[in-house]
């Protein structure tokens, strides 16, 4: 099956997601990014939306949104419940791809992957982007993880094209399944740092005068090491830890718990627009202490604004900081601890660490190529 528009315009969907615009994770940001770009370049563009409880009624009434910066929207019923969103909604979307007029079919994650035989069967190309080994993180049950494993396996054997993000995920599905795979790494666009205007009115905070973490908060992002490790650190610096839950809330009333004492630990909840680009702006370290990762695009973000970085030391954070970031061993909270110390006894380390980061990110990294890169799988998919 061919493209069948003469002029080269291709008919894609894509699923997975939550929902765009939205910050609510990294695969919302690269969805958002890949379909505008790509809509912008001519393409004809749907997005299948999940919904929630928040705008569900919105939906009834008709007032969603169906178009965004070019890219058509359609929202599918989806059961609200933990570990059954993501599922009922994929199910919901693909079944409407397969029958759709698409020459592609894009996936994002591994869970949604469920039936993504579906519009193979039907003469769709099917293309998988894998973010992250999904069924390793500890927030999901037994039947969710099931479902993401089978998810997983059937990308293994029906996809056309595989995309993953780092060479370890790249190695797995190698070992695995024998299915080669295709790294296209997400892309960041040049930042404008912001003065600390509404972080300082908000939260009390002063430029260079905090470690930030900002992410989802989740327990694969260890982020309790990181707390952990503050306790002990000898530094004038507050500790700011922005984001939100992600079926997560026992998780982060732990983390509460363990910072309930230190009332120079912040919880901000989840962030965006200007006070999240003032954030990354005037951080002092940026800290990613992650056991699991795909490639995370707050690290990327942090870098662009001239972030020092401190990650975990797993391939997949340490491969974007390359030379320009701190790393430690993963789990160990002393390690992190004794990390972070060096780099606030030494601030002409951190500066030179982030000034390396923004030079080097941009260059690495770019929407533009990735967006190259994967409308080339597209035709090469389409061609096979």
């Amino acid at each position: 099956m061919g493209n069948k528009d003469a002029d080269g315009r291709l008919r894609i969907a894509m699923l997975g997601h939550k929902f765009i615009p939205s910050r609510d994770g990294g695969i919302e940001v690269v969805v958002g990014e890949l379909t505008t770009r790509m809509a912008a370049l001519g393409h004809s563009v749907t997005c299948y939306n999940r919904t929630n409880a928040a705008n569900r009624q919105a939906l009834k009434e008709n007032r969603l949104p169906t178009e965004y910066s070019g890219v058509r929207m359609i929202w599918v019923p989806t059961i609200d419940r933990r570990g059954l969103a993501a599922l009922s909604a994929s199910i919901v979307a693909t079944i409407r791809a397969a029958f759709g007029k698409y020459d592609v079919v894009h996936f994002h994650a591994e869970g949604p992957c469920v039936i993504c035989w579906l519009p193979r069967l039907l003469g769709k190309k099917v293309i998988v982007t894998i973010h992250g080994l999904d069924h390793k993180r500890q927030k999901w049950g037994r039947f969710a993880s099931a479902c993401i494993m089978m998810g997983e396996k059937n990308a293994a054997r029906h996809a056309h094209q595989i995309i993953v993000l780092s060479k370890g995920v790249q190695q797995y599905f190698r070992e695995q399944y024998g299915r080669e795979t295709v790294i296209v790494p997400n892309g960041i666009s040049p930042s404008a740092p912001l003065r600390a205007n509404l972080i300082s009115k908000k939260f009390g905070l002063e430029p260079r005068k905090y470690i930030l973490f900002l992410g989802r908060l989740v327990p694969e992002k260890g982020i309790h090491y990181l707390i952990q490790a503050y306790q002990g650190l000898k530094t004038d610096c507050k500790l700011v830890i922005a984001g939100g839950v992600s079926d997560t809330g026992n998780y982060v009333r732990s983390l509460r718990e363990m910072a309930k004492e230190n009332p120079n630990i912040i919880f901000t909840d989840f962030v965006e627009g200007q006070i999240l680009e003032e954030l990354y702006s005037n951080a002092y370290i940026y800290a990613l202490p992650s056991d699991l990762e795909g490639m995370p695009i707050s690290l990327l973000e942090a870098m662009s604004y001239g972030c020092c970085c401190v990650t975990s030391d797993i391939s997949e954070c340490t491969d974007v900081t390359g030379e320009y970031g701190a790393s430690f061993p993963r789990g160990k909270a002393d390690a992190l601890r004794e990390t972070l110390q060096e780099l606030c006894d030494h601030p002409e380390e951190a500066e030179r660490l982030g000034a390396g980061a923004k030079a080097d990110v941009t260059r690495r990294f770019s929407w533009d190529e990735t967006v190259e890169e994967t409308l080339r799988l597209y035709r090469k998919a389409l061609n096979q």
